[in-house]
């Protein structure tokens, strides 16, 4: 609890994966990939609850030993390739014994986390509490922006946006961001009635350049494995 609010955070973690199958179980490090998240949610110092949503019984079984609570198995019908994660995010809360104020998700396929990223989430967002009904972690896109981006129309290649000036140097275009699985953070009761993370009070917090990355496949869970032992081995997690 922090300044008299309930935190609950969220890990959402199905079974099914056709890009990566298991991956949320799958050892990164030596530890399951939903490991990973659960530690740092228990190692936050204003967090009252984890809770795993799951239709899977393995992962309920690694979540609960790791610590998490696994209060019920995740409905079928929420745990589809098309499922918003915001549906499951309300499913929890409406069906957890207790209020929350404050619900913070994290996502288990962006594992790479500073110490103190997710207490800075939630210290944000209720130390500004009349300024923010949200958060969300936002990386900057670089190589990928869309001013760069093609488009493919019919048997030529065109610019996917159409800008009245050319701009030659890629230090040249405006800064844009994508959000991560950091963290989403916000008050529960606008949650639920808004029934997303983005609104009209959306803040932010800036994540590094080695932070964005999103395990779907074997190449972006590779990618992370060796980011993780690296930054580990610097010292810098």
């Amino acid at each position: 609890m922090y300044k008299d609010k309930k935190i609950l955070a969220i890990i959402p973690a199905r079974g099914g994966s056709k890009g990566l199958p298991k991956k949320n179980i799958k050892l990164l490090l030596g530890k399951p990939l939903i490991v990973w998240s659960i530690e740092q949610a228990l190692n936050s110092k204003y967090i009252d609850r984890v809770v795993v949503s799951t239709e899977d019984i393995e992962i309920a079984k690694i979540a609960k030993e790791a610590g998490a609570d696994v209060p019920f198995l995740r409905p079928a019908d929420l745990a589809k390739d098309e499922t918003p994660t915001i549906d499951v995010v309300i499913n929890v809360l409406e069906n957890v014994e207790q209020n929350y104020d404050v619900v913070i998700l994290l996502e288990p396929t962006s594992p790479i986390r500073k110490k103190n990223d997710i207490d800075n989430f939630i210290t944000k967002l209720i130390d500004n509490y009349n300024l923010y009904d949200s958060l969300i972690s936002l990386g900057e896109v670089y190589l990928e922006n869309p001013l760069v981006m093609k488009k493919i129309d019919g048997i030529y290649v065109k610019p996917f946006l159409e800008v009245s000036q050319r701009i030659n140097r890629r230090q040249d275009y405006p800064k844009v961001f994508f959000p991560y699985g950091v963290a989403y953070i916000s008050k529960v009761d606008v949650l639920l009635k808004q029934k997303d993370f983005l609104s009209d009070r959306t803040g932010y917090i800036l994540i590094e350049k080695f932070q964005c990355y999103e395990i779907d496949d074997i190449f972006d869970f590779l990618a992370v494995e060796n980011i993780l032992n690296y930054l580990l081995n610097k010292e810098v997690l």
